[in-house]
C-alpha cells in the first residue's frame, strides 16, 4: 500500500544543513514567551491565535535551535517539525475549542483557568494505570520510581522533568502542567538507591522525565555514580531516555559541561555498564543537522549504545516512507532502531493516533522497504496496562480477519509470547478497543490483570486502583 500519496508530510523537503561552528546561546520560549516567538510573524494570525489558545491546554516549550534548524518556515503549518513542537488548535476537541475561544473573549481568567484545568483533566493524564506502578517500599511509596516490569525500573528525577522543547504528542504532558493526577518525580537519590539495592532481580534503569539531560552533569552523577558501587553489581543496564539528540545536540559538543558527561558516560562504560541513550527520533529530518551527527558520534565514542524509538503519530511521520528513511539513516549514523510504538490513548490522542490496521500497514511496508540490518524496531506495539502489546500482523481464519498479537513485555511473565487474536477491526486505535476472537468476552490475561489492580485498591483503600505494590504477579 502506498501511504505517500495521501499523506503530504511524506514530501517535506530536505532543509539546508546549517553549520555546527558557532552554537551561540539557546533561547527558551514558553508560554508565556509565545507571543515572542520572530517566527511567528510569518503565520497567518488566525493560526497564531490557535496556537495561542491550543497552549493554554497543552504544554508549549521550544528553544532557538528547533527553530532555526527543523522547521520549513516556507510551509510551516504543513510542516511535521512544526507540527510537533507548536500545539494546533485542532488537537482541542471542537467543543472545548468553542468554549476556550467564548472564554477567552469574555476576558474572563478564574472561567478560562476551570476550564483549561477541565479539559486537562478528561484527557486520561496517567494513561495504562501508571500509578499503580509506584512501589511501596519499608512502608512507603518510593517517590519518582515506576516498577511495572520485573527486571526495569524507572526513575524521574525532579530536576529532569522538562525538555529542552516539548513534544505535542507526549504522553508524559501531565507532567509539565497542573492537572488534577500525580506528577512523578523525586528530588534525592537516597529512597532509589536504597530500592534498588533490595532488588537483585532488577537489572536495568531508566531514567526519564521529562528528560533527564536537561541536569546538569554534576546532578546527574549524583544519581549515576552511586551504581558504580560493587552493591548495585545487578544494575547492569543504564538508560537515559532523551530528546536532547535533536532538540539541543550542543548539551553533548559544547555546553561547559558535555566533556564531563562523556567522561561520566566513559567511567560508567569502563566499569561494565551497558550505557543506552534512549533516542526519541520522530522523523528523519531531526538527524539532518551537522550538529546532530557530531553529537552521535561523541557519544558513541564515550561508550553509549544509541536507540531510537518512536510513536506512529499522524500529521508528522504517518507514512512508510518516512519510517524507512528514518531507520536508514540512524543505522547508517550508529543508531539501533528500537520500538515504533502506537500513540496513547492520552492528551490529543484523537489528532495523532492512528488506526491499528493502518499503524500496521505502514510499519510492514517501510519493514520491506529496508534490509534486514536495519529491521530492528519492534511495532506497531501499544504500551499499555497490562504490558507491552505487540501487533505481529494479520490472520484469516475460520473466515474471519483477525489480529494476532503478543506481549514483548508484561506485569506478568506467564503472559509473554504466547500469541492470541483480537477480531479485526478498521476503527480500533488502542487494545481497549479490540475485542478477543472466538467465544471469549475478555482475552486470557484480563482476570488475572483484573485482580492485580483490585490488590493494589485494596492495599491502599482507594475506590480505584492509584498506588501499591509493583503489579508484577511475583512478588517483586
Amino acid at each position: 500500500m502506498d501511504t505517500t500519496a495521501r499523506n503530504p508530510i511524506a514530501a517535506a523537503p530536505t532543509l539546508p544543513i546549517k553549520s555546527a561552528g558557532d552554537a551561540g546561546k539557546i533561547i527558551y520560549y514558553a508560554n508565556h514567551r509565545l507571543d515572542h516567538v520572530p517566527q511567528l510573524e510569518r503565520l497567518a494570525p488566525e493560526l497564531v491565535a490557535g496556537i495561542r489558545l491550543a497552549a493554554l491546554v497543552f504544554p508549549f516549550k521550544v528553544n532557538s535551535y528547533v527553530l532555526e534548524h527543523l522547521i520549513d518556515w516556507d510551509n510551516a503549518e504543513n510542516d511535521p517539525m512544526f507540527r510537533l513542537v507548536f500545539p494546533h488548535p485542532d488537537m482541542l476537541l471542537p467543543d472545548d475549542l468553542a468554549i476556550l475561544t467564548r472564554l477567552q473573549n469574555s476576558g474572563d481568567d478564574d472561567a478560562i483557568a476551570a476550564e483549561v484545568l477541565r479539559i486537562r483533566n478528561s484527557m486520561n493524564p496517567h494513561s495504562s494505570n501508571q500509578l499503580i506502578n509506584i512501589p511501596m517500599f519499608e512502608g512507603q511509596h518510593v517517590e519518582g520510581v515506576q516498577h511495572k516490569y520485573h527486571e526495569t525500573a524507572l526513575f524521574f528525577a525532579k530536576q529532569g522533568q522538562t525538555c529542552h522543547s516539548y513534544c505535542t504528542f507526549c504522553f508524559r504532558w501531565p507532567q509539565f502542567v497542573q492537572t488534577g493526577a500525580e506528577k512523578f518525580e523525586a528530588d534525592e537519590a537516597a529512597q532509589m538507591l536504597s530500592y534498588l539495592r533490595a532488588k537483585p532481580e532488577i537489572s536495568d534503569i531508566l531514567m526519564t522525565g521529562g528528560d533527564p539531560m536537561v541536569m546538569t552533569t554534576r546532578r546527574l552523577s549524583v544519581y549515576l555514580e552511586p551504581l558504580l558501587a560493587p552493591e548495585f553489581d545487578h544494575i547492569r543496564n543504564i538508560r537515559l531516555g532523551t530528546k536532547a539528540l535533536t532538540y539541543h545536540p550542543h548539551r553533548f559538543l559544547h555546553d561547559k559541561d558535555a566533556p564531563a558527561l562523556l567522561d561520566l558516560i566513559t567511567r560508567l562504560t569502563n566499569a561494565g555498564k551497558h550505557v543506552a541513550i534512549m533516542v526519541h527520533v520522530n522523523h528523519w529530518r531531526e538527524l539532518q543537522p551537522e550538529p546532530v551527527q557530531q553529537a552521535i558520534a561523541a557519544l558513541r565514542k564515550a561508550g553509549a549504545v544509541l536507540r531510537s524509538q518512536s510513536p506512529i503519530l499522524r500529521h508528522i511521520n504517518d507514512d512508510a516512507a518516512i519510517w524507512s528513511r528514518m531507520w536508514k539513516d540512524q543505522v547508517a549514523m550508529g543508531i539501533i532502531p528500537y520500538y515504533a510504538f502506537m500513540e496513547r490513548d492520552t492528551g490529543a490522542h484523537h489528532y495523532f493516533g492512528i488506526d491499528v490496521d493502518r499503524a500496521l500497514s505502514i510499519y510492514q511496508e517501510a519493514h520491506a522497504a529496508v534490509s534486514g540490518i536495519c529491521r530492528t524496531a519492534r511495532g506497531p506495539v501499544m504500551s499499555a496496562g497490562p504490558g507491552k502489546v505487540h501487533v505481529l500482523g494479520r490472520l484469516t481464519h475460520g473466515g474471519s480477519e483477525h489480529f494476532v498479537l503478543s506481549f514483548l513485555q508484561a506485569r506478568k511473565k506467564e503472559w509473554l509470547n504466547r500469541p492470541f487474536l483480537a477480531k479485526y477491526s478498521q476503527n480500533a486505535r488502542w487494545l481497549d478497543d479490540l475485542q478477543p476472537s472466538g467465544s471469549e468476552n475478555e482475552f486470557f490475561f484480563h482476570e488475572d490483570y483484573r485482580k492485580l489492580t483490585d490488590a493494589a485498591s485494596d492495599m491502599h483503600g482507594q475506590s480505584q486502583p492509584l498506588m501499591g505494590q509493583p503489579l508484577l504477579g511475583m512478588g517483586a
